[in-house]
């Protein structure tokens, strides 16, 4: 059975990296080395493996990458440091019209 991985980086200005591979050491390696001049990380190295998740459908995968690419740095961090705390801190809506904010929504 294949696996997939999604992985986080941090790169050394403290930007987050988002990627999936079907080989993790192999993917982080290419990072590292900066086999890519047009990768985002090329210029960001050196760089941190800090999270990765391991699955065993493509398509879950696929899906799992493509929700956590949309969060904040803050939010990928609290995830890789397994602090759920401050992930579920960040998760919330803060916009002034969430109901949780305005008095006139029930």
């Amino acid at each position: 059975m294949k696996s997939y991985f999604v992985y986080i980086l941090k790169c050394s200005d403290g930007l987050t990296y988002t990627g999936m591979t079907n080989n993790i050491s192999r993917r982080f390696e290419e990072h590292k080395n900066g086999l890519n001049k047009n990768c985002f990380t090329y210029k960001r190295r050196p760089l941190e493996l800090v999270f990765y998740q391991e699955f065993n459908d493509v398509n879950q995968a696929i899906y799992f990458e493509k929700k956590i690419k949309n969060w904040s740095g803050k939010k990928k961090l609290a995830l890789a440091n397994g602090d759920f705390d401050m992930l579920q801190i960040l998760a919330e809506c803060r916009n002034a019209t969430h109901s949780k904010y305005n008095p006139d929504v029930e």
